[in-house]
C-alpha cells in the first residue's frame, strides 16, 4: 500500500512504459504511424458528421416518400457512422495515391472495413442468414470432404486476415532482429526468413481449422505436392535449400564483396531464391543461390575486409631501379585509401624484353568502394613522380640484324644506283 502513495513508484512505472513504447510501438515506421493517425482522425471526423447524416435519413419517414425509400432510410441510419468513416478513408487513400505518399495501411483498413460493412449491412437488412444458407448449398464433395462456397468464402476471409496479421508481426520482428547488434547479418536474415515462413504456415493452418476443414484429408494432396516438388520444382527447392545453407555456414552476408564469374560487386540482400549483387556501375545482378554453392566464388571480405592489390609497373633499362622503387612506395603512401600497415612494397619481379618489371603491392580495407579507382589514383601519382624524376617508361623496341649481304636498288631523280 505504501507504493500507491510513493511518487517515485509512479515515475518508475511511467519510465518503464515509455521504454516499452520506444522498443515496441515506435519500432514501426513513421509512415505506418502516420497512416494509423489518419485512420483515427477519420473516425473522429465520422463521429462528428454522423449525427447530421442520421438527421438527413430521418426526413423520409416524416415526408411523403415511397415505403421502399422509407425502409431503406431506416435501415441505413445505424450504418451512417461506418459509411462516413469508409468514405473519408477512401478519400484519404485517393489523395495519398495522387501525392505519392504511403497508403498501404489505410488501403488495408478500407478493404477490411468494406467486408465488415457488407456483413453488417446484410445482417441489418435480415439478409445475412439467407445469403449464408444459399452459399452453403453450393458445394462439392471430394471423398469425405465437403467444400461449400460458404466455407471457401470463410477460408479466404480468415486466411487474408491471418496473413495480414502474420505479415505485420513479421515486419515488427524483422525490425527488432535487424536492430540486434549481437547477431551477425547472416543470422539475422536466417531468423527473419524462418519466422516469416513459420508465421505464414501457422496462418494457413489456423484458417483451415477455423472453417472446420480436417487437415488429415490433405495427406494424399501433400504426397502429390511432394512428388511435384521432386520433379517440377527441383530447381526452386535447390535454390531455397542453397540459400538456407549459405545463411547457416555464414559464407556470404550482406555487405560482402564478391566475384562470381565476370560479376564483381557488393551483396545487397539475401533472398530465398537469389542473392542480389550490385556492381560499381549500379547494375544489380540476381545470382541464384545454387550457383553460389556449386561454383567458385571469390569473397573479398569473408574473414577480413583487408585486401591486397597488385599493380604491375615497367621502367626503362636506362632508369635507376632503386629510385623508381622508392618513388612507387611514395606514390602509394600518399593515397588516402591505402593502409599504412601493412606497408606497401614494390619488389623487382623480372627483366622483360623491353622493361624492368616492378610490382607495387598495397593494402586497402574498403573493397566495396571500388578497386579500379584506387589503382588509378596510385598510378597517377606514379606517373607524376616518374616524370618529375626522369624515370622513363619503356616502349616496345625491336632490333633488326642483317646477317647476309642484300643488294638494295635505290631509284632517284637522276637514275638508278646500286648499293
Amino acid at each position: 500500500m505504501e507504493q500507491l502513495f510513493d511518487p517515485a513508484f509512479y515515475e518508475q512505472e511511467i519510465a518503464a512504459a515509455r521504454l516499452w513504447l520506444v522498443e515496441n510501438a515506435l519500432a514501426l515506421s513513421v509512415a505506418t504511424l502516420a497512416q494509423a493517425l489518419v485512420v483515427g482522425l477519420a473516425f473522429l471526423a465520422a463521429r462528428v458528421a454522423a449525427p447530421r447524416g442520421r438527421v438527413l435519413l430521418a426526413r423520409p419517414a416524416r415526408g411523403r416518400f415511397e415505403p421502399q425509400i422509407v425502409r431503406l432510410a431506416q435501415a441505413l441510419q445505424p450504418l451512417v457512422l461506418p459509411i462516413v468513416w469508409l468514405l473519408i478513408l477512401w478519400l484519404m487513400v485517393l489523395l495519398a495515391s495522387d501525392a505519392g505518399l504511403p497508403f498501404q495501411l489505410m488501403k488495408t483498413v478500407v478493404s477490411l472495413f468494406i467486408v465488415v460493412w457488407v456483413i453488417a449491412a446484410l445482417s441489418i437488412l435480415n439478409l445475412l442468414a439467407p445469403a449464408m444458407a444459399t452459399l452453403d448449398r453450393v458445394a462439392i464433395t471430394l471423398g469425405g470432404l465437403r467444400i461449400s462456397a460458404l466455407a471457401v468464402v470463410e477460408a479466404v476471409l480468415s486466411l487474408a486476415l491471418l496473413l495480414w496479421v502474420a505479415t505485420l508481426v513479421g515486419h515488427v520482428l524483422e525490425r527488432r532482429i535487424t536492430a540486434a547488434t549481437n547477431l551477425t547479418p547472416s543470422l539475422q536474415v536466417l531468423i527473419v526468413k524462418l519466422l516469416k515462413i513459420v508465421l505464414a504456415v501457422i496462418a494457413v493452418f489456423v484458417a483451415l481449422r477455423t472453417v472446420g476443414i480436417d487437415l488429415t484429408t490433405f495427406a494424399v494432396l501433400t504426397g502429390t505436392i511432394g512428388v511435384g516438388i521432386g520433379f517440377g520444382l527441383q530447381k526452386m527447392v535447390s535454390n531455397f535449400v542453397s540459400g538456407i545453407t549459405i545463411l547457416l555456414d555464414k559464407s556470404i552476408k550482406p555487405g560482402d564483396v564478391l566475384v562470381v564469374g565476370n560479376t564483381y560487386g557488393r551483396v545487397h540482400s539475401l533472398g530465398a531464391r537469389y542473392v542480389s549483387v550490385i556492381t560499381r556501375d549500379g547494375t544489380e545482378f540476381l545470382i541464384p543461390n545454387e550457383d553460389l554453392v556449386t561454383q567458385q566464388v571469390v569473397n573479398w571480405s569473408y574473414s577480413s575486409e583487408q585486401v591486397r592489390l597488385k599493380v604491375p609497373i615497367g621502367i626503362s633499362y636506362n632508369s635507376d631501379v632503386r629510385r623508381a622503387i622508392a618513388l612507387c612506395l611514395e606514390s602509394a603512401s600518399v593515397v588516402e585509401r591505402v593502409l599504412k600497415q601493412p606497408a606497401p612494397v614494390c619488389p623487382l619481379v623480372g627483366f622483360g624484353d623491353n622493361s624492368v618489371d616492378l610490382e607495387l603491392r598495397f593494402w586497402i580495407q574498403d573493397p566495396m568502394n571500388g578497386v579500379t579507382n584506387v589503382k588509378s589514383e596510385v598510378l597517377l601519382h606514379v606517373w607524376d613522380c616518374f616524370h618529375a624524376n626522369n624515370i622513363e617508361f619503356p616502349f616496345p623496341q625491336r632490333d633488326l640484324h642483317v646477317k647476309t649481304p642484300v643488294e638494295v636498288t635505290v631509284r632517284g631523280v637522276e637514275g638508278a644506283r646500286k648499293a
